[in-house]
């Protein structure tokens, strides 16, 4: 503003000139915000009973031990009980099923909701299919923002310390290391809810040391009930409680934000996305605009991208930038098509058919955002084709 001030002055020259600064394409897509992050905390809802919301993921690469190279973590966000699972490898959505009916089903039931990220095995024709048909609800996290199933990612946290600290030099006994793992996780205090998992699941705690004094008072089933129910509600009040904590201290270092509107154009944040350009500190911060076609929930937002994207079009509200304004006298070029390895990423969206070709299995893919379902009639290129 300086300079310009220098040799020229008009009348309303400071607003003219923020307003043009403001909407120039360039400086919203590369210039970097200083701001808090936008979008408050927007916590899941608080269960009402042990193992009725739980939350599910996977610790994966690790080195092989046991014929187990990763870990499949389900937590109760009730009673915060975890269950550590070893797989060989990264399973398939039915072998996740399976592994669910051996290790969870057996011992709790069915859950009512499902909480994951946006792995493959949760996104599947066949997972979206069996919950379905069981009355699960999924919820699935927003795109880069792994915050949504935050209880998940700190149990895998605390699970992974635990390892670091006893595993052997070769690092190829953590499986053996499992069970303990689990049972003393489960066997210690959790900040939300004051309690231990198993003392807030089964109302009593373990025997862990032999009791210095022995007693031989068993108190009476009714009793033993009452206390369970007295411990859940207490549960209820402090997991309530936390959420609010956890809510109010998050917000310190974040803002609402502009608001954003169903028709709204906001930039995108290409912190998450591939790039393709030699040095990605020189790259665009933001990409866009793009219109917003629908709001999910306060902080979640379904963008219109264009195909040649082929991402999942759900953002969180802190990866989205409102556009101040395009002026008229620029044009706003489409981005480059998303990058892996080289070559341009598809994402599936359904598996249409099957066949054998040449004694080779070759399956009929329905990329994101080509609609070949719709497309009936028509025979489908030979690049729709995944061998």
């Amino acid at each position: 503003m300086h300079l310009i001030l220098r040799d020229f002055w008009w009348p309303k020259i400071r607003k003219d000139v923020e307003k043009y600064v403001n909407t120039c394409p360039v400086c919203q897509r590369s210039k970097i915000r200083r701001e808090k992050p936008s979008g408050l905390l927007h916590p899941l809802p608080t269960p009402s009973r042990p193992w009725e919301i739980i939350s599910a993921d996977f610790i994966t690469d690790l080195p092989p031990s046991c014929g187990f190279t990763t870990i499949l973590v389900v937590v109760d966000l009730f009673t915060k009980l975890a269950h550590f699972i070893p797989c060989e490898g990264l399973p398939t959505a039915k072998e996740t099923a399976d592994l669910f009916l051996q290790h969870v089903f057996r011992l709790h039931g069915l859950p009512k909701s499902l909480v994951t990220d946006r792995g493959s095995q949760f996104t599947s024709r066949f997972w979206k299919a069996l919950q379905k048909l069981l009355g699960i609800d999924s919820r699935l996290s927003s795109a880069h923002h792994p915050q949504t199933d935050g209880q998940t990612e700190r149990t895998n946290a605390t699970l992974e310390q635990y390892l670091r600290c006893y595993v052997n030099y070769q690092q190829d006994n953590w499986a053996s290391l499992l069970p303990l793992s689990e049972f003393a996780y489960n066997n210690g205090v959790q900040a939300s809810t004051k309690e231990t998992p198993f003392f807030a699941n089964y109302g009593f705690h373990p025997r862990f040391f032999p009791p210095v004094i022995e007693t031989s008072e068993v108190p009476a089933a009714e009793d033993w009930l009452q206390e369970l129910t007295a411990v859940q509600q207490l549960l209820l009040q402090q997991l309530d409680q936390a959420k609010e904590d956890y809510k109010r201290h998050a917000d310190k270092h974040r803002q609402p934000g502009p608001e954003i509107k169903v028709g709204d154009r906001v930039f995108l944040s290409t912190r998450f996305l591939p790039s393709h350009r030699p040095c990605r500190k020189l790259d665009a911060r933001f990409i866009g605009p793009y219109p917003v076609v629908a709001q999910l929930n306060p902080v979640t937002f379904k963008l219109q991208l264009p195909r040649s994207m082929r991402i999942h079009p759900v953002f969180h509200r802190s990866l989205l930038l409102p556009a101040d304004g395009v002026r008229p006298d620029t044009d706003q070029p489409a981005p480059p098509p998303v990058l892996m390895n080289g070559e341009e990423e598809f994402e599936v969206e359904d598996i249409l058919d099957s066949r054998f070709h040449r004694r080779r299995l070759q399956y009929l893919i329905d990329w994101v955002g080509l609609a070949l379902r719709n497309a009936l009639g028509k025979t489908p290129p030979q690049s729709m084709l995944l061998i």
